[in-house]
This record gives structure tokens, C-alpha cells and sequence, in this order.
């Protein structure tokens, strides 16, 4: 009989000492895999509604697109709305998972879910201080967020954090992505006496000190968009005079604004390369992607480039201000993946892929995000 219970009893701490060497063995495996697969532990996203995963609600919305929180948005993915300006992803998105990282984590909503990092883009957001709308008699039912307000948060957020203030500003395994802005500054002031040349001074002034506030903290890896092809844009092409078009069809005066304005962005972070030599900052090329997919669009799986996918109105756009997406009069296509833009104004899910495929894996990063990825692996 004590022969059977000293069985029993070896038996049972032979298969305790086997289930607990498996468990150590699959967290080492799970840790060694999380090592190999996550070259960054954390990304802190920046911009407007472009990036946005979830800062703006309804009534917070910009003028005429405050229906985020309404189906359709939202359902080609995640089944219902989660507050982005499209039927799904953005490129922030695929940025997180081409990284192996959860989606991050809208600022205003992200208590207890920031392990991995947070998204401060704010739909609406401006480059420029609101203050200069408001002078300017601009201010009328937008938003009130620039980048300034983001960056204020995103010094409260640290603040905010356990931690020493020398591990708090530790950004070795950090990604900083700086999604584009600046769009809304030269909505906002069409028809106004303000010129191009002033908001794009001051915009690349306002973003030049966001980003050299996020180079003097730390960052060490910084990935900035430009401007996009705006004028491509269903709002664009609905309001211009058909005589202002370009090579492919888009409004020439609207894409002269995005290219010119990322000429100057692009000749500052040539300047910051040089200033902050130990950091990697690369140049998204928005633009440029954009157009390559514009001047071939069923290459990459599209048949609509402006008709709207959610919508209301008459053809050729189904698109019209007083009654977006989202609204009880608009109605939502078949097929999202084969239009381009969602809205009117904010893209659908199939081109965020496309372009986050063009950054990640193409050459519409300057210098290339594998250059990163390099840089980042050798110095650990």
C-alpha cells in the first residue's frame, strides 16, 4: 500500500515537473518569438483624421462629417464604427501590425491600454494654432485641436506615467509616427484672403517645432508623412470648376498646395537630419504614392477613384456636403475595396493598405522604412 501512494505521489510530481518546464518553455518561446517579431515595443501616433483611431466622436467631429460614430464607418473591418474616417483601417493600423502591435489605443480612451503605445491624431486637427482661425474669422464649427494640443497631451500623458522622468523619455524601443497635417489649414481658409504661402509658412513652422520637441526628448525613429494628393479628393473635385485640372484628372490648384507645401517639409527634415545625426527620420512620400496609384488605379485592384463610396447625390461623385456619410440620406456601395475614397474626403480601407504597403514594403519612404528597421536591429 505505501508502495502504490509513493507511485501516486512520484508519478504526480514527474507530470507537475513536466507541465511546469512546458509552461517556462512556451513563455521563453513566446518571449524569444515577441523579440524577433517586435523591432519596436511602442508607437506614439501624431496628426488628424487621416490617423485618428478614435479621438473624435459625433459631435466632435469637423463641419459636415460629424457621422463617425455612425455605421457605415467602421464596417468592413471591425463590424461597426470605432470612430476612424473609414470603413476600416487606416495606415497607423497596418503600421501596428506590420510591427506586431495592437492597434493603438485612441489618446482620450486609452486608460489601462497603452502598453504598446497611443494615438493622439484628432480629427479636424490643424497644424496652425486655433487662435489664427479664430483671428482670421475661420473659426466657425471646426475643431479646435492643432498640433499644439496634441503635443500638450502628449507631455500629459508622460507626466502621467509611473516612472522616473529618465525611463519615462526613453525612446530606444519607440516609433514615432507623424501622420500628415496640415490639410485642414488650407481648407479652412478657402475663400479667404489668408494665401497659401502664409499657411504653409506657418504650418511647417508649427509641425517643424512638434517634431523638434519629440527630437529633443529622445525620438530616435521618426517616420513623417507628407501632404497627399488633396486635390484628388471627392470634396476637391466637387467644389473646383472643372477648368482646374491637372495630368490625371485631379484639381490642379489643390495639389499645387500639397506639392509645394511638401517640398518645404521635406527640405526641414533634411535639416533635422543633420541636426539630430543619431536619429533616423524618414519621409513618407503621401504624395507621390497616392499618385502612382491615381495615374494606374485597376493595378492595384481599384475601379472608382472619386466616385464616393458612402454618400449621397448625382454622379459622377455620388457626393454632395449636406448629406455625408453617415447621414440618414446616404447610402454605402457593395464593393469598398474597389473605390478609393470612403467618404469624400478620407480614404477607404483598400487604399490605406495600398499606401501603408507602399511605406512599409515599397519605395515611398525616404529613406526606406527597411532602413529603419536595419538601423533599429543593429543598435538594439
Amino acid at each position: 500500500m505505501a508502495s502504490s501512494v509513493s507511485s501516486m505521489v512520484s508519478t504526480t510530481l514527474l507530470l507537475i515537473t513536466i507541465c511546469t518546464l512546458s509552461s517556462l518553455l512556451s513563455v521563453a518561446s513566446a518571449a524569444t518569438e515577441e523579440g524577433r517579431t517586435r523591432p519596436f515595443k511602442r508607437v506614439y501616433a501624431f496628426g488628424d483624421s487621416f490617423t485618428d483611431t478614435g479621438n473624435t466622436q459625433n459631435a466632435e467631429g469637423p463641419s459636415g462629417f460629424g457621422h463617425v460614430s455612425n455605421s457605415p464607418y467602421g464596417t468592413t473591418f471591425f463590424n461597426h464604427s470605432t470612430n476612424r474616417y473609414s470603413d476600416g483601417r487606416l495606415v497607423i493600423d497596418f503600421v501596428a501590425e506590420a510591427l506586431s502591435l495592437p492597434y493603438l489605443p485612441p489618446y482620450r480612451h486609452s486608460k489601462g491600454n497603452d502598453t504598446f503605445g497611443v494615438n493622439f491624431a484628432v480629427a479636424g486637427s490643424t497644424a496652425i494654432n486655433h487662435l489664427f482661425f479664430v483671428k482670421h474669422n475661420l473659426s466657425l464649427d471646426i475643431t479646435p485641436q492643432s498640433i499644439q494640443t496634441q503635443m500638450i497631451w502628449f507631455n500629459r500623458y508622460l507626466e502621467s506615467q509611473d516612472c522616473q522622468e529618465s525611463k519615462c523619455n526613453d525612446f530606444d524601443d519607440t516609433l514615432f509616427w507623424f501622420g500628415e497635417i496640415g490639410v485642414n489649414d488650407y481648407a479652412y481658409t478657402l475663400g479667404s484672403t489668408v494665401s497659401d504661402e502664409t499657411i504653409r509658412k506657418l504650418a511647417i513652422s508649427s509641425v517643424s517645432g512638434a517634431l523638434q520637441t519629440l527630437l529633443e526628448k529622445g525620438a530616435k525613429y521618426l517616420v513623417v508623412q507628407g501632404l497627399p494628393l488633396t486635390g484628388c479628393l471627392t470634396l476637391s473635385m466637387y467644389l473646383a470648376p472643372p477648368d482646374d485640372r491637372d495630368d490625371i484628372g485631379c484639381v490642379k490648384s489643390v495639389n499645387n498646395q500639397s506639392y509645394y507645401h511638401n517640398l518645404v517639409l521635406q527640405d526641414k527634415l533634411q535639416e533635422f537630419r543633420k541636426q539630430y545625426p543619431q536619429a533616423v527620420i524618414l519621409y513618407a512620400d503621401y504624395y507621390d504614392a497616392y499618385r502612382t496609384v491615381m495615374k494606374n488605379p485597376s493595378k492595384f485592384g481599384f475601379k472608382e477613384t472619386f466616385n464616393v463610396c458612402c454618400g449621397s447625390g448625382e454622379p459622377p461623385y455620388n457626393f454632395t456636403v449636406f448629406a455625408t456619410c453617415g447621414t440618414p440620406n446616404a447610402t454605402v456601395c457593395s464593393s469598398p475595396s474597389q473605390h478609393i475614397n470612403w467618404d469624400g474626403v478620407h480614404l477607404t480601407e483598400a487604399m490605406y493598405k495600398v499606401i501603408s504597403s507602399m511605406f512599409l514594403q515599397g519605395n515611398f519612404t525616404q529613406p526606406p522604412f527597411n532602413f529603419l528597421l536595419g538601423k533599429k536591429e543593429r543598435v538594439g
